[in-house]
């Protein structure tokens, strides 16, 4: 009798698969079963998954290398993210395999999880949400593997990765007690030993100790396994000793680094070769190993990703060993390899920049200062420091042109004709030289074209006279061909009358064969050729009057009177370019010595000024400027040119400045700012006489502090509410002469040029008026007279109900004031109050009162012509 074996074993096979698989029976079959599963399918997919996100975020964040590198390659979005989704389709495969895992294979039974992989099921979840950067998440999934699973053999692993993610969400004080204690309490695996250190690190520079962050990444360094990881830790502790000021041992750190060589990615070689090069000893270092050290990594192919650096890094050098000419290459070489790194790009250009600016060519600085803030971050202070800079050199570069200009103007309008006419000479010879040059250029060029379009136009007559040659075919009969330039693939199939190379190659070739032809029938008899003689003439008759014509222009650029003719010789106009040069040479002056601190060119404009019978406006604030400036080149010129300030302007307040005479010393321990913040405030409660009073000895105690220009200012808006329009301007040009780089001065400028003549314009006017006050002439405030006035005009206004009356007390001069009183409507009503103030017993104010409209009370305050306005009414 045959026995079916299989039969008689598959209820008992099936009832194993089934204890096998389910999750509520804590057997040794069910819980190796599980883990299996969990490990080898669910969790090495999910791995896969995990390992293909880690390397893409790695790959798209680049470290920026010109700051402190953090211990983990990781760049933090802004805003931390709570969602439940992930953004990154790798990491979502890896949370939902660690879902699934978690889902269809957790045996927990009796409050203990059975299944030895759920709790890297929950580890890699926690780590998924980490790199996505959903750090709340990820805090949960970590916490709970810490809640649940106290024995797993990834206890510590877990630990350390919550307090990272309690560091991503700002807990750093958290994390260094926590990891702290972790170090003192167990004995970690070295690799967990170095995460852990690592960790710490990062912790402590988030909260700016340095020291101890030192001490942390060494320890990370010493203990780490993984080559990069020891790459970027030596990288970061170089770092850390060169902000420290620790010199020798960041170098000792970043040679460490290159001593790797092939164990750490090249970038961090190359990195730590630029970050030792940027502290070479200058002075004592060996230049020729330096440079012998950068030839060989330039010649190295392994580093031309990296040529960008490597050169910057040569034109350093060469520019702070005053090789200029060697600097300039090296930067443009850097420039020329389209380096990804904007910021290295931006420091090539404002390191061309500053070459320019040393050596006063500002044109071409502002050039390279432009580029610099295209590619420099607008947030950051470098970014300001060059903006400000760059502004600053508009003024030098439009007063350089001014100064240039003029002088040359000037300096061949005092030649005599002899000598104007060789100047002039000598002028056009170098200008048909340079046309010359020019022209042999253009014809070259022109030529070359020529060479290129034959060249082209015969390929194309290849590709037509041939037809049997394999012609690529088209996709559709409707599709027109394919136009020039499109696609080089499809170059064969551009049509002869697409592609206007070879059409004006066909013109030529045509007009060599039949000449120039009328557009109309029968093209091909003689006869017709024979009528297009007339056109041929007529066109050639064209063309020999245009280049006759240009031949003229080209010829009056070459006559010393077209120049000559166009000097200046009106006196009036020869002197408004002197005045115009003059200004401009102050003004860079000004700007040297404020703004750039070149205190050689200033000394240069300042005297160049001087030698130049400047207006008088002009002397005495450049006398000053160049005693400041004397102090610091030249002490005996200094003393000389404080003697010349003595004894031509005695009374100048600049004489007082040089010879320290006249200063309060009441305010001596204050500082400018509480002081100048002090009588604004008085200029604010209207209290001009005694501002005007007092504001000379301040201007001349703070001579020489930044905050002397907004003395100035205040001292001019004082002057214009005391005594008008005309005072006020001339003391706003004082201001814009004297300080014409700082804010104050620019701002005095601004408004004589938009507001001065507009105000000058201003006059009375006989117009109906919806607005008029009346004024009583008083004295000063605390005068009795000005009181009483005062108490009679207040019982007055308390009396009256028709209408919602105010009084002020408004300055006029130093010396004449009004009382005004306001919120009348119509003059017969003004006049109506006068009239009861005069003659009603309660009151009989005697001062003669004035009756005006707004508009011309507004004008008189301005202009300070009460007199004329009385006059006016009188007629």
């Amino acid at each position: 009798m045959k026995i079916n074996i299989i039969k008689h074993l598959f209820i008992p096979s099936f009832l194993v698969f089934l204890v096998a698989c389910s999750t509520k029976k804590d057997t040794f079959l069910a819980r190796n079963s599980h883990a299996l599963s969990t490990k080898y399918n669910i969790l090495y997919n999910g791995g896969i998954g995990f390992e293909k996100g880690l390397k893409s975020i790695q790959a798209n964040n680049e470290d920026d290398f010109w700051e402190l590198l953090p211990p983990e390659k990781m760049q933090i979005k802004d805003e931390i993210s709570t969602s439940n989704k992930s953004s990154n389709a790798d990491f979502e495969l890896a949370e939902a395999k660690a879902t699934k895992a978690i889902q269809k294979h957790s045996m927990n039974i009796g409050g203990r999880e059975k299944n030895s992989q759920i709790d890297e099921a929950y580890l890699m979840l926690g780590k998924a949400r980490y790199h996505d950067q959903r750090f709340v998440p990820a805090l949960d999934a970590f916490n709970y593997v810490l809640y649940k699973y106290p024995n797993s053999s990834k206890i510590y692993e877990a630990k350390i990765w919550r307090e990272k993610t309690n560091m991503r969400l700002g807990n750093d004080a958290l994390v260094i007690k926590n990891i702290s204690k972790l170090l003192e309490d167990q004995k970690l695996k070295h690799q967990v030993f170095a995460d852990a250190n690592a960790l710490l690190t990062a912790s402590f520079l988030n909260v700016e100790e340095k020291d101890s962050a030192v001490a942390k990444i060494k320890l990370a360094i010493e203990f780490t396994k993984v080559n990069q990881e020891k790459a970027r830790y030596r990288f970061i502790l170089g770092q850390l000793y060169q902000e420290l000021g620790y010199k020798d041992s960041a170098v000792a750190a970043y040679k460490s680094v290159i001593e790797m060589n092939r164990k750490a990615d090249r970038r961090f070689v190359i990195q730590a070769h630029a970050k030792k090069a940027e502290l070479f000893d200058y002075q004592n270092g060996d230049s020729v190993n330096f440079e012998k050290t950068f030839d060989k990594l330039i010649k190295d192919r392994e580093n031309r990703p990296y040529k960008d650096l490597i050169f910057h890094q040569m034109a350093l050098f060469h520019d702070k060993k005053n090789n200029q000419k060697a600097a300039l290459e090296f930067y443009n070489a850097s420039l020329q390899t389209n380096s990804k790194d904007a910021y290295l790009t931006a420091s090539n250009y404002r390191n061309l920049g500053n070459m320019y600016f040393r050596d006063a060519a500002y044109s071409q600085a502002a050039k390279y200062y432009d580029s610099t803030l295209v590619k420099l971050n607008a947030k950051s202070r470098e970014f300001i420091k060059i903006q400000k800079i760059r502004g600053n050199l508009d003024e030098v570069i439009l007063y350089e042109a001014v100064a240039k200009r003029n002088d040359s103007i000037l300096t061949v309008v005092a030649m005599n004709p002899a000598d104007k006419v060789t100047y002039f000479e000598n002028y056009i010879l170098k200008l048909q030289k340079q046309d010359e040059e020019k022209r042999i250029l253009e014809e070259k060029n022109k030529e070359k074209q020529e060479n290129i379009n034959r060249n082209n136009a015969a390929s194309s007559f290849d590709v037509v006279s041939n037809p049997d040659a394999p012609q690529p075919t088209r996709r559709s009969a409707m599709t027109p061909p394919a136009m020039p330039g499109t696609n080089s693939k499809t170059a064969g199939t551009t049509f002869y009358f697409y592609n206007p190379t070879t059409v004006a190659f066909g013109k030529l070739e045509f007009k060599k064969v039949w000449g120039t032809r009328v557009l109309e029938g029968n093209w091909r008899n003689a006869s017709v050729k024979g009528n297009t003689s007339l056109a041929d003439s007529a066109t050639e008759e064209s063309d020999i009057a245009e280049n006759d014509e240009n031949a003229t222009k080209i010829v009056e650029q070459y006559t010393t009177d077209f120049y000559l003719k166009q000097l200046p010789t009106e006196t009036v106009e020869i002197d408004s370019i002197h005045k115009e040069r003059n200004f401009a040479n102050y003004q860079l002056g000004i700007i040297y010595k404020e703004k750039f601190k070149e205190n050689r060119l200033a000394i240069a404009k300042l005297e160049d000024l001087l030698s130049s019978d400047p207006e008088e406006k002009l002397v005495l604030p450049a006398m000053y400027n160049l005693y400041k400036l004397y102090q610091i080149a030249d002490a005996s010129k200094a003393n000389d040119m404080k003697n010349k300030i003595s004894a031509q302007y005695p009374q100048s307040r600049y004489a007082q400045i040089v010879n320290n005479t006249g200063v309060d010393s009441s305010s001596q321990n204050e500082s400018p700012e509480s002081v100048y913040n002090k009588w604004y405030k008085l200029f604010e409660k209207e209290q001009f006489a005694l501002i005007l009073e007092s504001i000379d000895p301040l201007i001349t105690q703070y001579s020489g502090d930044e905050i002397i220009s907004k003395f100035e200012l205040l001292k001019a808006n004082t002057i214009g509410k005391l005594k008008g329009i005309t005072a006020y301007k001339n003391a706003l040009q004082v201001v814009a002469d004297n300080y014409p780089n700082r804010e104050e001065g620019k701002n005095a400028q601004t408004i004589i040029n938009d507001q001065i003549p507009l105000l000058e314009k201003l006059e009375f006017v006989t117009t109906e008026s919806n607005s008029w006050k009346v004024l009583y002439q008083v004295g000063l405030r605390e005068d009795k007279s000005t009181k009483d006035l005062e108490e009679k005009i207040m019982k007055f206004i308390a009396s009256e109900n028709l209408q919602k009356l105010t009084f002020s007390y408004d300055i006029y001069t130093d010396s004449k004031n009004f009382i005004t009183i306001h919120g009348i409507k119509t003059k017969a009503y003004a006049d109506d109050i006068a009239l009861v103030l005069k003659d009603n017993a309660k009151f009989k104010i005697t001062n003669p009162a004035i009756v005006i409209s707004a508009e011309n009370y507004k004008v008189i305050q301005i202009k300070k012509n009460l007199e004329n306005y009385l006059a006016l009414e009188k007629k």
